[in-house]
């Protein structure tokens, strides 16, 4: 049965405190923008307001765990999330709570998520694709009986709480590396009591060096190839250049180059060099790397990304450029980086990096999972395979 949304939820929007006062922030409410919503599910918001600024702006309804947002515009524009927390929300947003016994949440977040291209072609707007309420209530989708709907929302948020879990785990896993990090070479703790010397990095234990990242690793700066030689058939190896590519932890791209260029290998740390300077991921596989990133390769490469990750601010520092924001070969060099002796180095590397290979695993998982997520979706929510009983 086709039904239109508007006959299935309850569709409303939010909207903003004013950013002139600031009791209006910084409170215990979240808060979520329409940047933030991305095929995902929210468990919390990048920004809070009080409870002065809920009721002093049209932001003033509370949105309950399970609610399907909708991005109506800006970059995100016809992307879903489903909350998995209690939130506001601002005026780019839709807020879509199905009807009891008729419309399943996480059945229509889905539907959303596949129906996204049909949603954004009843868009307006020339520069940018502008989504309205009246055009969200109108719009129309397949909609199975609602025990089907829970049978399938069943099956699909299984692939996505397995995601889920996999994605905290790394969160886990990252956070435990940068605290030894930190304990080991940026308080000193199981060093204190030996000799310090004063450097250019603040005082450091006697036997140490504060060097420069040339010291450390190899640096091999990307080299875009000819754009012809660009597909997204899977002909050659992956390749990235740099902003919207990047994923959490490894590459995310689609982009594949048969032309040989400059390789980023397993384990080399892939940084950006061209706006925005400083985003890190790990290679998981070959990747043919454009001038937009450099590839770090070093024996020492999980301290490597610790130490970079902990000083990325010091990194955009670095940006220059009249065109564009850049660091050059010459600076990402001369990057600071702290030298433990060789012994400290392979004891720190022992520990961390069964974390951040289980990282790199976890992330491969992901990308499995998806990708059958992504085959099934379009089959269950359109009833081209259907779901007996569960």
């Amino acid at each position: 049965m086709i039904r239109k949304l508007d006959d299935i939820s309850e569709i409303s929007s939010g909207g903003t405190p004013s950013r002139k006062v600031k009791e209006y922030w910084d409170g215990t409410i979240n808060w979520l923008k329409s940047q933030e919503v991305r095929r995902a599910f929210v468990y919390d918001t990048e920004e809070k307001i009080s409870v002065l600024g809920m009721n002093r702006s049209s932001a003033r309804k509370i949105y309950p765990p399970d609610t399907v947002v909708l991005a109506l515009y800006g970059a995100t524009a016809g992307e879903v999330a489903l909350l998995k927390t209690s939130s506001t929300i601002n005026q780019a947003i839709a807020a879509l709570e199905g009807r009891i016994r008729e419309c399943n949440n996480h059945f229509l977040f889905y539907s959303l998520m596949q129906n996204k291209e049909r949603l954004l072609l009843e868009t307006t707007g020339a520069a940018q694709q502008n989504l309205y309420l009246k055009m969200v209530k109108e719009f129309t989708i397949p909609l199975p009986s609602y025990e089907e709907q829970c049978r399938v929302a069943s099956v699909l948020s299984w692939f996505d709480d397995l995601i889920e879990n996999k994605k905290r785990q790394n969160e886990v896993l990252e956070k435990t590396a940068m605290a030894i990090f930190k304990s080991w070479f940026m308080d000193f703790e199981p060093f204190k009591d030996g000799e310090f010397v004063l450097s250019e990095l603040g005082e450091i234990p006697k036997d140490w060096k504060a060097g420069r990242l040339i010291d450390i690793s190899e640096i091999i700066m990307g080299q875009s190839p000819p754009s012809r030689y660009y597909n997204e058939d899977g002909e050659g190896l992956p390749f990235i250049q740099g902003k919207g590519q990047f994923g959490k932890y490894t590459p995310e791209t689609t982009t594949f180059c048969s032309s040989e260029g400059k390789i980023a290998k397993p384990l080399d740390i892939i940084v950006t060099v061209r706006a925005p300077v400083g985003e890190l991921n790990i290679a998981d596989r070959d990747y043919v790397i454009g001038r937009g990133v450099a590839s770090l390769r070093s024996k020492h490469w999980s301290f490597l990304f610790c130490w970079l990750r902990q000083n990325s601010e010091l990194m955009k520092a670095y940006e220059r450029g009249t065109t564009f924001e850049a660091i050059t070969k010459q600076e990402l060099d001369n990057f600071p980086m702290l030298l433990p002796p060789t012994s400290i180095l392979e004891k720190f590397n022992s520990i961390t990096e069964p974390l951040l290979q289980k990282i790199l695993l976890n992330q491969k998982q992901i990308t499995i999972l998806r990708g059958i997520r992504d085959t099934l979706l379009p089959l269950l929510v359109f009833g081209r395979l259907r779901v007996e009983e569960i």
